[in-house]
Parts: C-alpha cells; sequence; structure tokens
C-alpha cells in the first residue's frame, strides 16, 4: 500500500441517479484498495418540474442523498475521506433554483454539467445542423463557468458524442478556443473524465488538444472516472495523468470545502496502487 494518500476520485454517483449501481460505502472501499485519499460522491442533482428525472434522483431524494453520504463519511473516517459532492447540471433559466440547492448543504465539491443528450438540451437548442449544436455546447459551457456555481466542469467535449457524424477535431477547435477564454477568466477548473474512453468516440473527455489549448491558458484540472459502478473507481487515473502530462500539465487538482489544491502529477502517480486484475470485469 502506498506510503502516502493523495488523490480523490471526484466523481463517483449513487443508486438515486437510477443508472448507477452499488453504494458509496462500495465506492469508498475500491477508493482504499486505490490508494486514493478520498471519495467525493457527486450523484445527479435533482432538477424542478421533472427535467430529465428519469436520470437523476427526485427532489425528495435530496436529504436522503445527503444523508447517505454522511454515514458513508462517518463509516470510512480514518480510512478514506468521503466527502458530500454534486454533479449539478446547467442550464439556462434554472441558474438560482441550483444556486439555491448548492446554498441548501454543505458541499465540498460540485462539478457544473452541460448534458446534450437529455430531451430538454434537444428540445431547446437542437438543430440539424450539428455545427450549430456543437457552437451552443461550447457556449453554455463558458456561461456555466461564468455563473461561479461550479468548480469544475465535467466531461467538457461530451457534445462530440451525439454529433460523431459531424466532429472534426481540427474545425472545432475554432469554438473551443473562445469558450476556453472565457472559462480561464472564471478560474474555474475543468474535469479530465476518463469514462470518455468506454464512449462513441473512445477517448478521455476532453480531447487532448483541447488539453493543450486548457494547460496554456493555466485552466486547472479535476480527474474523475465518473464512475457509476465500484469498480470503475479511478479507473484510467495512471493513463489519464500521464496524458496531462504530456499535454504540458505538472499539476492536477483537487477540491476540499470547495477549495482547489495542487498536487504533483509525478508524486500523484506514485502514490496509486494498480487494480487487481483478476477484480476486472
Amino acid at each position: 500500500m502506498p506510503e502516502e494518500r493523495i488523490l480523490f476520485e471526484s466523481h463517483s454517483h449513487t443508486p438515486l441517479c437510477k443508472h448507477a449501481e452499488g453504494q458509496p460505502t462500495e465506492y469508498a472501499a475500491v477508493a482504499e484498495a486505490r490508494g486514493l485519499r478520498g471519495l467525493h460522491v457527486t450523484c445527479h442533482n435533482p432538477m424542478p418540474n421533472g427535467f430529465s428525472s428519469g436520470v437523476r434522483m427526485a427532489e425528495s431524494e435530496f436529504d436522503q442523498y445527503v444523508d447517505l453520504v454522511a454515514q458513508t463519511t462517518a463509516d470510512w473516517r480514518g480510512r478514506v475521506d468521503v466527502r458530500l459532492g454534486l454533479e449539478a447540471d446547467y442550464f439556462e433559466g434554472l441558474e438560482s433554483y441550483v444556486e439555491k440547492q448548492l446554498a441548501s448543504a454543505e458541499f465540498h465539491f460540485v462539478l457544473g454539467s452541460v448534458h446534450p443528450q437529455i430531451g430538454e438540451f434537444r428540445d431547446r437548442y437542437w438543430s440539424q445542423d450539428l455545427r450549430e449544436v456543437q457552437a451552443t455546447y461550447f457556449r453554455l459551457l463558458a456561461q456555466s463557468a461564468e455563473t461561479g456555481l461550479f468548480d469544475s466542469l465535467a466531461h467538457p467535449d461530451l457534445i462530440k458524442n451525439v454529433t460523431r457524424e459531424a466532429w472534426d477535431e481540427l474545425e472545432v477547435m475554432d469554438l473551443v478556443r473562445p469558450a476556453l477564454d472565457r472559462i480561464a477568466k472564471t478560474g474555474v477548473a475543468m474535469e479530465l473524465n476518463t469514462s470518455g474512453v468506454n464512449k462513441l468516440i473512445r477517448q478521455m473527455n476532453p480531447f487532448p488538444a483541447m488539453l493543450v489549448e486548457m494547460q496554456q491558458r493555466n485552466i486547472p484540472v479535476t480527474l474523475g472516472a465518473d464512475a457509476h459502478v465500484p469498480e470503475r473507481v479511478a479507473d484510467g487515473y495512471e493513463t489519464a495523468l500521464r496524458l496531462l502530462r504530456d499535454c504540458g500539465y505538472r499539476n492536477v487538482s483537487f477540491f476540499t470545502d470547495r477549495k482547489r489544491h495542487e498536487v504533483e502529477i509525478d508524486r500523484t502517480l506514485g502514490s496509486l496502487v494498480l487494480p487487481d486484475p483478476a477484480e476486472s470485469r
């Protein structure tokens, strides 16, 4: 086991979101086995009036969620630092709802997400011109940072998987760069999400050229596996940290008490425990 535990799993879910399996205590056990210091539980936030209700906890389940994480925090104290987090959707017109929600509990880390695959996004923003849809996505991503509601922006090129037939990395940089300019001014971090390798375009989110542009603007990066099953906690972290290093980063970030901390990538790599192949599925 590592002499020093450094990093958090900064993106994990619970069955309350209706598309994840396993209780937070199971995720914490994997975090311990992988040599992590802590675990942020960041389930999908409730939204009003049935907003994409099939993929998030209900408003009536919010207190249950807070209590579930609090119990896990107590159970793992001294072994894994389990913290209450949230993955909160950014959707124009619902900013005040999310702001009030985030003030209602003591969150340690809040991911902001633009989810172009949900019906509400498609109803409001979809077009036959997929280039225009991509432009809208990156505009909304920048707006989400400018609200000041979020600590880091989750899977920040997710649009590529729902506009795959129109996805061109060279062309899309004309949309990415202005969005990153705006995000850089806010100080908000952005996530390197390792689950992208399991999606239609098999890359971590965001793609390497976007990471390079982020680094050139000094945008901090948090690391998350977007774990919907316990076995995916810290999945791909070693590869992701080396990718960050290749893109010019020397540090990776995590949050506690909604305050950002930086740690050296090389030091963090040395602290991780490789997963047991016999336990992989």
